[in-house]
């Protein structure tokens, strides 16, 4: 059974680049078959940036769009199957079914941009990194999810 408790919390402040990228590798390193990572933040907060860093640390060298337009990301890495998802210009929550998130999964796991509008789609037990601005270049990320996200982030 899937750990459903959102017992870990954790702010990160990220001054720069290189601080999402660790972040991101953080993150990377927890990630498993079954997890959903809820990247939730303003426009320009940094959501597909730390989606990219967490791409880049599975392994991913080709360049990694926005899905905005899309809707949906996939790559295979090393490691396991990730979708990156934005769903932003998501109308309904029922959409998500067919953009395959339940197979995403089951398969890998899910980084989901804008999961606000995932409703009762997203994942209970999602990993959810809430970003902000505070400065031209830096960001604070917040951090809440399942317990085993302690050991990694």
């Amino acid at each position: 059974m899937r750990e459903e408790s959102q017992a870990f919390v954790r702010e990160v402040p990220l001054p720069d680049g290189a601080a999402t990228e660790r972040l991101g590798s953080a993150i990377a390193a927890g990630l498993a078959v079954g997890d959903a990572v809820a990247l939730e933040g303003d426009l320009g907060a940094g959501k597909t940036t730390l989606a990219r860093a967490i791409l880049r640390a599975l392994g991913v060298s080709e360049e990694v769009p926005s899905p905005t337009f899309t809707l949906v990301q996939h790559y295979e890495t090393r490691a396991l199957a990730v979708r990156h998802y934005d769903l932003y210009r998501l109308k309904d929550a029922a959409e998500l079914r067919e953009l395959g998130l339940d197979e995403a999964l089951d398969e890998g796991a899910a980084l989901i941009e804008w999961p606000e509008r995932a409703g009762p789609a997203l994942p209970a037990d999602a990993l959810h990194v809430a970003l902000s601005i505070t400065g031209s270049a830096s960001r604070r990320a917040q951090l809440r999810g399942p317990g085993k996200w302690a050991a990694h982030v």
